[in-house]
């Protein structure tokens, strides 16, 4: 099944190296509009499955690696640095005042899409990959897993998504 998603993504997704860039709590890419502005079609195949590769690491409070296991936006933070060379901030907070809006029926492949899951605003956050579908780290007990942005659960939560700039 992993190997089918990841598949199912990489054709999905179309297909050379960007910069690394930092985004701190201060500095914020200009605004974009379509998809991650400035990445291939071959960085954001690559983003993607990257972050396919990581489904099933058990989810760790603080954690952002594969080997301690990943938090929400540790899964993020560690996905866009290793994926492409992007360091993120390490926060939901910090990761929500990032990039430029965008509309839930303009997401894109790369999108950071934001929930409140725990009664305060962009508390939670997972990368989106398209055809309804984002990855995330759910909560103590789980794994990163992907699931469908359409499920009522998160579309009674969600807070929006922001798009980067590369």
């Amino acid at each position: 099944m992993r190997l089918f998603a990841l598949a199912a993504v990489a054709l999905m997704l179309g297909g050379c190296g960007a910069p690394t860039k930092h985004y701190g709590s201060r500095a914020s890419p200009p605004s974009v509009y379509r998809g991650i502005e400035g990445a291939s079609s071959a960085q954001i195949r690559e983003l993607a499955l990257h972050a396919l590769s990581l489904v099933g690491t058990p989810y760790r409070f603080g954690g952002a690696s594969p080997d301690s296991g990943f938090d929400c936006s540790g899964l993020v933070f560690y996905v866009y640095q290793r994926g492409i060379g992007v360091a993120l901030p390490r926060d939901t907070q910090r990761l929500s005042e990032v990039g430029a809006s965008v509309l839930a029926d303009a997401l894109e492949p790369g999108d950071l899409v934001f929930f409140n899951t725990t009664g305060r605003a962009y508390s939670h956050v997972g990368i989106y990959l398209g055809e309804g579908r984002f990855i995330h780290a759910p909560t103590t007990g789980g794994a990163v897993q992907l699931v469908d942005i359409r499920d009522r659960y998160w579309q009674m939560r969600y807070d929006g998504a922001r798009r980067l700039a590369l």
